[in-house]
């Protein structure tokens, strides 16, 4: 499934970073799940949300140059993102796609709101954490 906006309109759209856009500098496993359960969640009825990662923000707006990821990343940051999407209670997998933005390779998860809300997940990733579910929004 391809996603429903042009990913320039996106990371260049002179879109400030808002309740339904995330920019990620990096992989953050624990604040990307929190967020795509809040997204799924979709409290406002928006049509849930996006993150970006690969892109770093400054004052809600994109950093002129994008930061991106190695080509290296992009295959273990998918088998991650399943790993922890299956601990979203009910099951929610996002929508996701790898581009390449000014030469620079970024990750974009879309994540439409869900039909099963409320979703909840962990608090924290940490192994050695009693697992304590919560719904984000």
């Amino acid at each position: 499934m391809s996603l429903p906006i042009n990913i320039n309109d996106l990371i260049r759209g002179q879109i400030l970073e808002n309740s339904r856009i995330e920019y990620k500098r990096g992989w953050n496993p624990e604040s990307i799940l929190h967020t795509i359960c809040a997204f799924a969640n979709d409290i406002d009825n928006i049509g849930g949300g996006y993150i970006i990662i690969g892109v770093e923000e400054e004052c809600g707006m994109t950093k002129r140059s994008v930061v991106g990821l190695q080509k290296t990343e992009l295959n273990a940051i998918n088998k991650k993102l399943l790993k922890i999407c299956n601990l979203i209670q009910p099951r929610y997998l996002p929508v996701v796609t790898q581009a390449q933005f000014e030469g620079a390779e970024i990750f974009v998860i879309w994540i439409p709101g869900g039909y099963n809300r409320p979703y909840k997940c962990p608090t924290t990733l940490s192994p050695n954490a009693i697992k304590i579910y919560h719904p984000y929004i």
